[in-house]
């Protein structure tokens, strides 16, 4: 049995900033926005280049959301 009230992660382009990538994630996971942001920043300090990639291939891959 489906059920309609699953819950899918979308790019958030209303409340996102640069692509909605983290807005939507902030969305799935029900948290403020502003600490993915924060968490997202961070990783990229440390680990650029991972991030980066998962980043582009959010962007490319997420539905945005209608």
């Amino acid at each position: 049995m489906k059920l309609s009230s699953q819950k899918r992660i979308y790019r958030d382009l209303d409340s996102g900033v640069i692509s909605g990538v983290c807005a939507g994630v902030a969305r799935y996971f029900d948290i403020d926005a502003v600490w993915v942001r924060v968490a997202a920043v961070t990783a990229l300090i440390f680990m650029p280049a991972i991030i980066l990639l998962a980043y582009f291939a959010a962007v490319i891959l997420l539905p945005r959301l209608a």
